[in-house]
Protein backbone atom coordinates (compact mmCIF):
# COMPACT_ATOMS: atom_id res chain seq x y z
CA UNK A 1 0.00 0.00 0.00
CA UNK A 2 2.94 2.38 1.09
CA UNK A 3 4.58 1.62 -2.38
CA UNK A 4 1.95 2.37 -4.68
CA UNK A 5 1.33 6.05 -2.51
CA UNK A 6 4.68 6.73 -3.16
CA UNK A 7 4.57 5.94 -6.56
CA UNK A 8 1.97 8.03 -7.20
CA UNK A 9 3.09 11.07 -5.55
CA UNK A 10 6.12 10.32 -7.65
CA UNK A 11 4.44 10.25 -10.70
CA UNK A 12 2.17 13.53 -9.43
CA UNK A 13 5.02 15.72 -8.83
CA UNK A 14 6.91 14.18 -12.24
CA UNK A 15 4.34 14.68 -14.60
CA UNK A 16 3.28 18.16 -16.05
CA UNK A 17 0.48 19.92 -14.75
CA UNK A 18 -1.45 22.30 -16.38
CA UNK A 19 -1.29 25.66 -14.49
CA UNK A 20 -4.02 28.17 -14.55
CA UNK A 21 -3.19 31.03 -17.32
CA UNK A 22 -2.07 34.08 -15.44
CA UNK A 23 -4.05 37.28 -15.56
CA UNK A 24 -1.26 39.27 -17.15
CA UNK A 25 -0.79 36.49 -20.28
CA UNK A 26 -4.33 36.49 -20.55
CA UNK A 27 -4.47 40.48 -20.55
CA UNK A 28 -1.19 40.23 -23.12
CA UNK A 29 -3.28 38.22 -25.62
CA UNK A 30 -6.73 40.37 -25.08
CA UNK A 31 -4.26 43.12 -25.74
CA UNK A 32 -2.70 42.09 -29.01
CA UNK A 33 -5.44 40.44 -30.50
CA UNK A 34 -8.32 43.62 -29.51
CA UNK A 35 -6.11 46.77 -29.52
CA UNK A 36 -5.93 47.02 -33.70
CA UNK A 37 -9.77 47.14 -33.71
CA UNK A 38 -10.15 49.57 -30.77
CA UNK A 39 -7.85 52.12 -32.15
CA UNK A 40 -9.33 51.95 -35.60
CA UNK A 41 -12.62 52.29 -33.99
CA UNK A 42 -11.84 55.20 -31.37
CA UNK A 43 -9.38 57.02 -34.74
CA UNK A 44 -12.86 56.87 -36.66
CA UNK A 45 -14.89 58.37 -33.69
CA UNK A 46 -12.04 61.13 -33.06
CA UNK A 47 -10.61 61.53 -36.26
CA UNK A 48 -7.16 62.09 -34.21
CA UNK A 49 -4.29 59.47 -34.01
CA UNK A 50 -3.54 60.77 -30.58
CA UNK A 51 -6.79 60.71 -28.93
CA UNK A 52 -7.42 57.76 -30.22
CA UNK A 53 -4.69 55.92 -28.68
CA UNK A 54 -4.93 58.15 -25.93
CA UNK A 55 -8.70 56.15 -25.47
CA UNK A 56 -7.77 52.96 -26.36
CA UNK A 57 -5.36 52.99 -23.90
CA UNK A 58 -7.54 54.07 -21.20
CA UNK A 59 -9.85 50.93 -22.52
CA UNK A 60 -7.14 48.64 -21.68
CA UNK A 61 -6.08 50.05 -18.40
CA UNK A 62 -10.13 49.90 -17.20
CA UNK A 63 -9.73 46.07 -18.51
CA UNK A 64 -6.46 45.23 -16.61
CA UNK A 65 -7.12 47.17 -12.95
CA UNK A 66 -10.56 45.15 -13.10
CA UNK A 67 -8.21 42.08 -13.28
CA UNK A 68 -10.94 39.43 -14.47
CA UNK A 69 -13.65 39.07 -17.19
CA UNK A 70 -15.67 41.68 -17.74
CA UNK A 71 -18.69 40.18 -18.59
CA UNK A 72 -20.30 36.73 -17.29
CA UNK A 73 -20.48 34.91 -20.43
CA UNK A 74 -16.66 36.28 -20.87
CA UNK A 75 -17.35 38.45 -23.91
CA UNK A 76 -13.87 40.79 -23.58
CA UNK A 77 -13.78 41.65 -27.21
CA UNK A 78 -17.94 43.09 -26.59
CA UNK A 79 -16.85 44.74 -23.51
CA UNK A 80 -13.74 46.52 -25.52
CA UNK A 81 -15.88 47.89 -27.87
CA UNK A 82 -18.51 48.94 -25.76
CA UNK A 83 -16.34 50.61 -23.44
CA UNK A 84 -13.82 51.80 -26.46
CA UNK A 85 -17.29 53.47 -27.93
CA UNK A 86 -18.39 54.55 -24.75
CA UNK A 87 -15.55 56.61 -24.30
CA UNK A 88 -14.84 57.74 -27.66
CA UNK A 89 -18.48 58.99 -27.63
CA UNK A 90 -17.58 61.22 -24.25
CA UNK A 91 -14.68 62.45 -26.00
CA UNK A 92 -16.84 63.84 -28.71
CA UNK A 93 -19.12 65.09 -26.22
CA UNK A 94 -16.38 67.00 -24.82
CA UNK A 95 -14.98 68.31 -27.76
CA UNK A 96 -18.65 69.21 -28.69
CA UNK A 97 -18.81 71.48 -25.86
CA UNK A 98 -15.51 73.09 -25.90
CA UNK A 99 -15.85 73.65 -29.57
CA UNK A 100 -19.56 75.40 -29.23
CA UNK A 101 -17.63 77.49 -26.15
CA UNK A 102 -14.63 78.94 -28.42
CA UNK A 103 -17.06 79.24 -31.54
CA UNK A 104 -19.09 81.47 -29.42
CA UNK A 105 -15.89 83.37 -28.50
CA UNK A 106 -14.96 83.42 -31.92
CA UNK A 107 -18.22 84.63 -33.33
CA UNK A 108 -17.82 87.69 -30.67
CA UNK A 109 -14.36 88.92 -31.16
CA UNK A 110 -14.10 89.00 -34.96
CA UNK A 111 -15.88 90.38 -38.04
CA UNK A 112 -17.46 88.99 -40.83
CA UNK A 113 -13.88 87.62 -43.27
CA UNK A 114 -14.00 85.59 -46.42
CA UNK A 115 -13.27 82.09 -45.91
CA UNK A 116 -9.44 80.99 -46.75
CA UNK A 117 -8.35 78.18 -48.79
CA UNK A 118 -10.45 76.01 -51.62
CA UNK A 119 -14.28 75.71 -50.74
CA UNK A 120 -14.47 71.97 -50.85
CA UNK A 121 -11.87 71.12 -48.27
CA UNK A 122 -13.83 73.64 -45.82
CA UNK A 123 -17.32 72.00 -46.92
CA UNK A 124 -15.50 68.82 -46.12
CA UNK A 125 -14.25 69.60 -42.96
CA UNK A 126 -17.28 71.32 -41.76
CA UNK A 127 -19.41 67.97 -42.50
CA UNK A 128 -17.08 65.68 -41.14
CA UNK A 129 -17.45 68.24 -38.42
CA UNK A 130 -21.13 68.06 -37.90
CA UNK A 131 -20.84 64.65 -38.64
CA UNK A 132 -19.08 64.31 -35.43
CA UNK A 133 -21.37 66.66 -33.69
CA UNK A 134 -24.59 64.38 -34.84
CA UNK A 135 -23.16 61.65 -33.21
CA UNK A 136 -22.68 62.79 -29.76
CA UNK A 137 -25.90 64.00 -29.43
CA UNK A 138 -27.68 60.44 -30.38
CA UNK A 139 -28.31 57.60 -27.95
CA UNK A 140 -24.95 55.86 -27.10
CA UNK A 141 -26.11 52.43 -28.42
CA UNK A 142 -27.37 54.12 -31.14
CA UNK A 143 -24.15 56.09 -32.02
CA UNK A 144 -22.08 52.98 -31.06
CA UNK A 145 -24.02 50.80 -33.42
CA UNK A 146 -23.47 53.52 -36.65
CA UNK A 147 -19.52 53.83 -35.35
CA UNK A 148 -18.80 49.72 -35.08
CA UNK A 149 -20.81 49.22 -38.83
CA UNK A 150 -19.44 51.98 -40.30
CA UNK A 151 -16.09 50.72 -39.09
CA UNK A 152 -16.58 47.53 -40.60
CA UNK A 153 -17.94 45.38 -38.27
CA UNK A 154 -20.18 42.43 -39.05
CA UNK A 155 -23.94 42.54 -37.75
CA UNK A 156 -22.99 39.30 -35.30
CA UNK A 157 -19.42 41.12 -34.20
CA UNK A 158 -22.06 44.92 -33.56
CA UNK A 159 -24.55 42.97 -31.82
CA UNK A 160 -21.30 41.16 -29.59
CA UNK A 161 -20.33 44.43 -28.89
CA UNK A 162 -23.34 45.92 -27.77
CA UNK A 163 -24.58 42.96 -25.76
CA UNK A 164 -27.54 42.38 -28.22
CA UNK A 165 -29.25 39.94 -30.26
CA UNK A 166 -28.03 39.45 -33.52
CA UNK A 167 -31.17 39.89 -34.91
CA UNK A 168 -32.18 43.26 -33.39
CA UNK A 169 -29.15 44.89 -34.91
CA UNK A 170 -30.68 45.28 -38.67
CA UNK A 171 -33.87 47.59 -36.65
CA UNK A 172 -31.74 49.03 -34.64
CA UNK A 173 -28.91 50.18 -37.42
CA UNK A 174 -32.25 51.66 -39.34
CA UNK A 175 -33.57 53.19 -36.68
CA UNK A 176 -30.06 55.22 -35.53
CA UNK A 177 -30.06 56.27 -38.87
CA UNK A 178 -33.59 57.88 -38.83
CA UNK A 179 -31.83 59.69 -35.96
CA UNK A 180 -28.81 60.59 -36.91
CA UNK A 181 -31.06 61.71 -40.15
CA UNK A 182 -32.96 64.01 -38.12
CA UNK A 183 -30.59 65.23 -35.95
CA UNK A 184 -27.95 66.18 -38.82
CA UNK A 185 -30.65 68.10 -40.75
CA UNK A 186 -31.76 69.89 -37.26
CA UNK A 187 -27.94 70.85 -37.37
CA UNK A 188 -27.46 72.23 -40.77
CA UNK A 189 -30.91 73.95 -40.57
CA UNK A 190 -29.69 75.83 -37.10
CA UNK A 191 -26.39 76.69 -38.75
CA UNK A 192 -27.81 78.34 -41.91
CA UNK A 193 -30.07 80.72 -39.78
CA UNK A 194 -26.89 81.98 -37.62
Amino acid sequence: MAAGWVEGLGRAMTEPRELPESWDSRFEKFYLEHYGRVLAVLFRMTASRGDAEDLANEVFVKLYRGRSMPNADGNVAGWLYRTATNLGIDALRKASRRRQHENAAARESRAPQAADGPLTAVLSGERRQRVREVLSQLKPVQAQALILRSSGFSYQEVADALDVKRVSVGTLLLRAEEAFRKAYRATAGQEEES
